[in-house]
């Protein structure tokens, strides 16, 4: 599949926890660290998502914000 953002990080699913709605998912993209992403349930069974999957986190937003 092809896709205009340039925000891609590629990981590996370490966690999923299920919620009756919405489910939370935990990619490791290496170096230590982990990027957490809600999505709802149908989309976890389209993606077919299960703890070792490869998936990538695209992220398109107009901002980012920064704190040191």
């Amino acid at each position: 599949m092809k896709l205009t953002a340039r925000n891609q990080l590629k990981g590996t699913v370490i966690e999923i926890k299920e919620g009756q709605v919405m489910a939370e998912v935990v990619l490791d993209i290496g170096g230590g660290n982990q990027v957490t992403s809600m999505i709802s349930r149908d989309a976890l069974n389209e993606l077919e998502l299960k703890v070792g999957s490869e998936a990538a986190a695209i992220i398109k937003s107009t901002s980012v914000m920064l704190m040191a």
